[in-house]
């Protein structure tokens, strides 16, 4: 979902074999079997997330923001995504610098939807609740170089 709930195409490099989406969840973990090797290298370096900056230049998101959710995520927590999508969602931001490794940490749930709806998401919201409440152009800068260095670390 993109801003104001207007649902939107990220581009992202495929990463898992085709017809994934109807082979599980929206979520993946770590050793997800629809995960295809190079995939695994794709997301592992966020290699996968560079065509987003056409997302970017299409005007659907910005650099730093809150990271866009599929519609059911977003409607489960309805409330808290009227004023999240108020902005334009974006390639990084709070929640993707702290859970760079939520595939790993979903692994440690036997249901993921419940493990990613239940504990990972509600702290996202308020990693994207932070980020509105701190927004501007020197946040938005200290977000980008903790995503680099996140990245190169």
């Amino acid at each position: 979902m993109g801003r104001h709930f207007k649902p939107f195409r990220i581009y992202k490099f495929r990463s898992m074999t085709a017809g994934a989406p109807k082979a599980g969840p929206s979520v993946t973990a770590g050793g997800d079997a629809r995960i295809t090797k190079v995939g695994s290298f794709l997301r592992k370096t966020k290699i996968d997330e560079l065509p987003q900056l056409i997302n970017v230049l299409l005007g659907d998101m910005s650099l730093v923001g809150p990271r866009p959710e599929v519609r059911r995520y977003a409607e489960l927590f309805r409330e808290d995504y009227e004023r999240i999508l108020s902005v334009r969602p974006g390639i990084t931001d709070y929640a993707a610098i702290e859970f760079r490794n939520e595939e790993e940490v979903l692994a440690g749930y036997s249901d993921l939807e419940e493990g990613y709806t239940k504990d990972v998401l509600p702290t996202k919201i308020k990693l994207y609740h932070r980020y509105l409440s701190d927004s501007g152009l020197l946040t938005d800068l200290k977000i980008i170089f903790l995503t680099l260095a996140k990245l190169f670390k």
